[in-house]
Parts: structure tokens; C-alpha cells; sequence
């Protein structure tokens, strides 16, 4: 059998991503395929998937198959469940992390210029997107967020420096995350009640009458240095 078919197979069956050493781990070690003879499989493989529904896709934690997520209009469909609406706070908070990361809450409160509702960052966690990476050595020691490689997963990146720049940005409010349409349905129904839920609490929390919850006109600038 040709090795894109298995390798095809593989990433069908699996429904998450798969690495290089876990596909290679499919076969015997008398006809394991090199790294190379894997990767001109899948780029092979690749190429096959050009003007179909969908492609093969590297990410931070291996290779996947999924839906172009150009047809997520129609294929979200399928689902009843609809995706979770992130509250503006919640979304600066994950974008400050990412573009500053490790950094800690005291950090985010002063970009955002607004205190950090624990459920934001609770909510990020459960998802885990974000995690604790250490703790800065100051009094007190806070603790110092990172992101997680399941964070790149959701946004279909590689690596960090695969995020877009701060000045492609141009709305919070319209960055609606939804995962790329993969093989296997989307997040539980539960999951995603959750986020949504905390999201709004996010919302409602950070519209307090003493405080102004927007970023700062200034952030885009703090966050580049």
C-alpha cells in the first residue's frame, strides 16, 4: 500500500493532529519510512487535496486533515451547537499574553488599564489555551501566563511567529474564534456553554461604572515594545 494512502488513513482515523515520529511509528522498523520519505508523502498528499473540500494542515502539534475553512458558513451547520461569543475583555486579555508573553495578571492590568476579572483568565485556562509557565522573582511572586500549543492548534498556526501583526487587528469585537473546521466535530456543547458563559460575566464585570473597559488608544504600542 502507497504511503500517502496510509498516512491519508491515518490522519482520517485520528481526528487530531499527528507528528512526524507518530506517523513514522505506524509502521515496523524493517519498512519504517524516513522523515523525509513522510514529509514528500504529505506534501504529495497536499497537493492532491488542491480543489477539494478539504486539506492537509501543519500546526503546532503535527499535521491534520480538516475542512477548508472557507466552507465554514455551511458546515457549521451540521452542528446545532453555536460557537461561543467571547467578550471584547476576554479576547484583549488572550491577545496581550500571546504578543507578551510570559507575562503576569498585574502586567495585563496595566496595558488594559483595567483590572483582570479572575474568570477571564480562569476561562482561558480551562480551555488551555493559556498556562502557568514559573513565577517572577519579585515580591510576592505572581505568577508568569503563556500560551499553550493547543492554543496554536485552534487558530491553525505553527508558531507564535505565524500571529498576525498587531496592526492587521483592526477590531476585537470581530475576532470570534471558531476552530478550523477539522475532521471531528467541534468543541462539546458543555465547553463551550462554559467559555460563553464566563465570557459574559467577563463583559458584565468589566463594565463597571469605575472603570472604562477598552483597551487603551496606547496599547497597540505597549504591546510592540
Amino acid at each position: 500500500m502507497q504511503l500517502k494512502s496510509i498516512i491519508e488513513g491515518a490522519l482520517l482515523a485520528a481526528g487530531r493532529p499527528l507528528t512526524l515520529d507518530e506517523l513514522a511509528d505506524l509502521f515496523d522498523l524493517t519498512d519504517r519510512p524516513s522523515t523525509e520519505e513522510l514529509a514528500a508523502a504529505l506534501q504529495e498528499l497536499c497537493a492532491d487535496c488542491e480543489g477539494r473540500g478539504f486539506e492537509v494542515r501543519q500546526v503546532a502539534s503535527g499535521y491534520r486533515l480538516q475542512v477548508r475553512q472557507e466552507l465554514g458558513p455551511w458546515i457549521s451547520r451540521l452542528w446545532e451547537e453555536k460557537p461561543a461569543r467571547y467578550s471584547r475583555a476576554l479576547l484583549e486579555t488572550l491577545a496581550i499574553i500571546a504578543y507578551r508573553q510570559p507575562i503576569t495578571r498585574g502586567d495585563i492590568e496595566e496595558v488594559r488599564g483595567v483590572a483582570v476579572n479572575p474568570n477571564i483568565i480562569r476561562t482561558l485556562q480551562e480551555r488551555d489555551w493559556v498556562r502557568v509557565v514559573g513565577q517572577r522573582d519579585v515580591p510576592g511572586r505572581p505568577e508568569l501566563l503563556a500560551t499553550t500549543r493547543q492554543f496554536l492548534d485552534y487558530f491553525g498556526l505553527k508558531g507564535l511567529d505565524d500571529l498576525p501583526t498587531l496592526a492587521e487587528i483592526k477590531d476585537f469585537e470581530q475576532v470570534n474564534p471558531e476552530m478550523t473546521l477539522a475532521i471531528e466535530p467541534p468543541a462539546e456543547a458543555a465547553d463551550e456553554a462554559v467559555a460563553t458563559g464566563d465570557a459574559d460575566d467577563d463583559e458584565r464585570d468589566a463594565e463597571a461604572p469605575q472603570h472604562e473597559d477598552l483597551a487603551d488608544p496606547d496599547d497597540d504600542e505597549e504591546l510592540r515594545q
